[in-house]
């Protein structure tokens, strides 16, 4: 068992072996001994480190896991051995890249704050796209002129969400220069010598500096009001986040683990209700569970988001748990698709049930039609479309609805007719067809009265399949029909129904004319002056029109 030393690289805090510590030392004290000027090199070792620090965390996949000689091995691999540069100046330059390639040589997006004018995006940017800044600089000027400012507020954005490139690592990844030991010392070198440079050629540039410098502590003073503006405005949305996202997991968890509970404990009536409308037949807890990942997941994502929006250094929760939950939540979306498409597919097809029956009725009669309830359901008689389970006279569970639908039509028969379609839906056109066979359904005709039920039961095993019932009375020109106001919401029916009661017709002798009714008892209607020339000029017109 090998013994662990906590140390402190680059302001990261690592657990890392014995013996890899050691290695580390001895790698260490060799750069530095190996490093061609002593001047500067313990800021070059600090960069060193701090690149270090970098690869140690992408290879680890936690904060708690121990730093091995294996992975000293694989960051040595990338920063190459100390040796190679035991040599002087010339023999550094031109060494071939064997030993020190590394992952990060490819072009990363930075501001170049050292030869910045405002911001140093456009310096950035030709760094990135490897032209010169100055035809960057006149790109955006151009931009900005002809886009109406956008291009002005795109900068502003630029300046806001790119970094900059501050540490020796992050200048090397701007060019796309590899992240190793001798062109971090190379890096650090060149910007010694230009500040040298630009402490002997202080006299010349210092008016032009003031000049710069001034233009540029505006810009950044400006650039830190919008990154305040911003981080307050990201803080908030965190705080929306989370309040939304911790409100609906603990609705989510009480809601889905009360109903999936119902399947454990009882609680007939529900279950009655769910098997009611379920054609999968799978467990209520299994799909509550189903629901909880496949609804739930994303929002404690969210939740996390939130958290992160929040605190700046929040630890992960780690790959293989962000694995495991996508591989949930995955399995949960597959299993609600599967059993919703089951569900579809039980009420694809659309089967009816039609009966025919004479109704002793004839030209001359007057019918009174009127809807019947049934005190053991309901007391009055009205159409809500509602669907209940109750319990007939012999105390058996059914299916009672009011979906009855009435229609009033003209025939030119001797007798009258009333045509029942009962409707259901089902997997297939015969299981629909025998759905709808099973609904219950009766009329009363009493001499003159048509007592018609407003309601209709079914045996609960047929569950809830979209039933419903339609009544077709035809009734034969010079009928007199009598329609009872309990009517009313049972022929509220559109013009493609062909029906001729209106509504609003109740309760008025009406006499059944070829697709029409006549009120014989309706009060006259008095018309203004103004509908009666209407009506007058609109005759004229037919008129003219016939005799042309």
């Amino acid at each position: 068992m090998n013994k662990t030393v906590n140390i402190n690289l680059a302001g990261t805090f690592f657990h890392i072996d014995e013996g890899a510590f050691g290695k580390l030392q001895r790698y260490l004290a060799a750069i530095k001994k190996s490093l061609s000027d002593p001047q500067g090199s313990d800021e070059i070792i600090k960069d060193i480190e701090a690149r270090i620090a970098e690869l140690f965390t992408e290879k680890l996949e936690s904060s708690t896991q121990v730093v091995t000689v294996k992975e000293l091995d694989e960051v040595i691999t990338v920063m190459g051995q100390p040796e190679d540069y035991m040599v002087d100046e010339e023999i550094f330059e031109d060494a071939p890249p064997r030993s020190r390639r590394s992952r990060s040589s490819y072009k990363q997006l930075f501001r170049d704050e050292d030869n910045k004018v405002i911001a140093g995006v456009s310096s950035g940017l030709g760094h990135y796209l490897g032209i010169d800044a100055v035809w960057v600089r006149l790109f955006w000027v151009i931009l900005c002129i002809f886009s109406s400012g956008i291009f002005i507020l795109i900068y502003i954005l630029l300046w806001i969400i790119v970094p900059a490139a501050v540490s020796t690592s992050e200048k090397l990844k701007m060019r796309g220069e590899p992240i190793n030991i001798s062109n971090i010392e190379k890096k650090f070198k060149e910007g010694y010598e230009t500040v040298s440079d630009k402490v002997k050629n202080a006299d010349y540039d210092k008016y032009g500096e003031k000049v710069k410098s001034g233009a540029t502590g505006f810009f950044e003073t400006l650039g830190n009001i919008f990154l305040t503006i911003l981080k307050v405005f990201v803080k908030f949305i965190g705080v929306i986040v989370i309040i939304v996202s911790l409100s609906t997991l603990i609705g989510l968890i009480v809601g889905l683990f009360t109903a999936g509970s119902f399947g454990f404990w009882g609680h007939g009536e529900l279950m009655d209700w769910y098997q009611l409308v379920d054609t999968t037949n799978a467990p209520i807890w299994l799909i509550s569970l189903l629901t909880l990942f496949a609804v739930g997941i994303p929002f404690f994502v969210l939740f996390i988001l939130g958290l992160k929006m929040l605190i700046n250094n929040l630890k992960s929760i780690g790959m293989p748990a962000k694995i495991a939950l996508f591989v949930i939540w995955i399995c949960a979306v597959v299993g609600l698709a599967i059993f919703g498409v089951r569900q579809a597919t039980e009420t694809a097809f659309e089967g009816e049930f039609i009966s025919e029956y004479t109704l002793p009725v004839s030209s001359g009669d007057t019918l009174t039609i009127q809807m019947v309830s049934n005190d053991l359901y309901e007391y009055d008689a009205r159409r809500r479309g509602r669907l209940d389970i109750e319990y007939n006279e012999n105390d058996e569970k059914i299916i009672y609805s009011t979906d009855v639908r009435l229609i009033v039509r003209s025939t030119n028969d001797s007798v009258g007719r009333i045509v029942i379609e009962k409707r259901a839906d089902g997997s297939d056109y015969l299981a629909a067809k025998e759905r709808a066979e099973a609904i219950d359904y009766s009329y009363i005709y009493d001499g003159s009265i048509l007592g018609l039920n407003a309601y209709f039961t079914t045996p609960i095993e047929n569950n809830y399949r979209d039933q419903e019932v339609e009544l077709i009375v035809y009734l034969p020109v010079g009928t007199i029909l009598y329609a009872n106001d309990n009517t009313y919401s049972f022929h509220r029916n559109d013009y493609h129904y062909r029906d001729i009661l209106d509504n609003g017709d109740e309760e008025h002798y009406l006499l059944i004319e070829d697709g029409e009714t006549r009120c014989l008892d309706c009060p006259v209607r008095e018309t203004d002056d103004w509908e009666e020339d209407w009506e007058k000029d609109l005759n004229d017109d037919e008129e003219a029109k016939n005799d042309n």
